[in-house]
């Protein structure tokens, strides 16, 4: 997989009114091939748009999404697990087995690492929130993706759940060669988790902050300034704004 290049990339909606708006305007940036990327935004920054348009889940209005050559084999995780309510985990976690191609030995694989091997025949409904959330990691790890990409998929578990996925994450991506795209509005998470850490404003892309700390990263170190860093891009875009 090469790196992903997009350039004055722009998606638009219409409203009920017939008002027409920009999700994204104009953005351009690149996403390096096997990095970490994190993007961090307010709300409405056009954060999930962009994650949509590299899933192929939406299109662009006008731009240009380049892959390198064919898009490589994606998995997409969301905030919430999507798992189907009458099918077992082991079934939910297999679903890829109707035509997306995935690997058996691999998905039980990580129901072992991930703490689910003993929850193959439950169903969702008897999942506490993080085991579920963990059912859709294996799921989508599973498919052998080149490319994930994820739409703040711990946002929704309590701090110690949240921290335990964020360390099983970082593991796995060390382990199984990819580059992921994760999408988050907790600064904390961005520069824990983050390589690259994008920062979006109003539909477009603006600064870059790198983070070269190696993995596993604990949870609390040295990364202060890096926030400190993030939290002042922000602000400044909120003044220009003003």
């Amino acid at each position: 997989m090469s790196d992903i290049r997009i350039e004055n990339l722009s998606r638009f909606y219409t409203l009920p009114d017939g008002k027409r708006v920009a999700a994204l305007h104009d953005c351009s940036l690149s996403v390096r091939d096997g990095s970490f990327t994190v993007i961090v935004g307010k709300s409405g920054c056009g954060k999930t748009t962009l994650l949509r348009l590299l899933a192929r889940l939406e299109q662009p209005d006008e731009g240009i999404l380049d892959f390198g050559g064919p898009r490589p084999r994606t998995g997409v995780m969301f905030q919430t697990p999507r798992l189907l309510p009458w099918l077992t985990v082991e079934e939910n976690v297999c679903i890829w087995q109707h035509g997306m191609g995935g690997s058996e030995e691999l998905a039980g694989q990580y129901l072992k690492d991930f703490g689910l091997d003993s929850f193959r025949q439950a169903y969702p409904d008897q999942l506490s929130g993080g085991m579920a959330q963990r059912a859709a990691l294996v799921r989508t790890l599973s498919c052998r993706p080149r490319l994930l990409l994820m739409d703040e998929p711990f946002a929704a578990l309590d701090y110690f759940t949240r921290e335990k996925l964020q360390d099983e994450l970082m593991d796995q991506y060390v382990r199984q060669p990819m580059t992921i795209v994760f999408i988050t509005h907790d600064l904390d998470e961005a520069v824990r988790l983050g390589q690259d850490i994008l920062v979006m404003h109003k539909g477009c892309c603006g600064s870059r902050v790198r983070n070269d700390e190696g993995y596993p990263r604990p949870s609390v170190a040295g990364r202060l300034a890096m926030k400190t860093d993030i939290l002042h891009i922000l602000n400044e875009e909120k003044e220009n704004r003003i």
